[in-house]
């Protein structure tokens, strides 16, 4: 059992809240396997070699994440004072969201369902 009323807990916990700049984009209309092609490629890169990558990468997941990650940049510049031309990608990964189940018709009364997938993508900057 933890001890301490739950006040104190939460105090606690939220005393050791991860202090690195990031962006999290929910609900993205891409499926995880499709983001993570995309996402790979960039894992531990500076963030200019990153925006390289991801301005000539053909995939429609890139423009997504583009977009997340000069959001990140952004967040780290404005709110944590960080100079832009030391940050990398720590981390970055996507997860299950929610699955919008659709029906297609098929011969004979039949219907096969569609599933359109979506993903919660976050990415993570820190200083060199």
């Amino acid at each position: 059992m933890a001890k301490g009323h739950r006040s104190q807990i939460k105090r606690e916990r939220n005393s050791n809240k991860d202090t690195r700049p990031s962006a999290k984009l929910s609900f993205a209309r891409i499926p995880v396997q499709k983001a993570c092609f995309v996402l790979d490629a960039i894992r531990g890169k500076d963030v200019e070699t990153a925006l390289a990558i991801l301005a000539y990468n053909p995939r429609y997941a890139s423009t997504v994440i583009d977009k997340l990650l000069k959001s990140a940049i952004a967040n780290a510049e404005n709110n944590n004072g960080m100079d832009r031309s030391k940050l990398f990608i720590e981390e970055c990964y996507a997860s299950n969201g929610p699955i919008m189940k659709r029906i297609q018709p098929r011969a004979q009364g039949r219907a096969y369902r569609i599933e359109k997938r979506m993903s919660h993508i976050t990415i993570v900057l820190n200083e060199r």
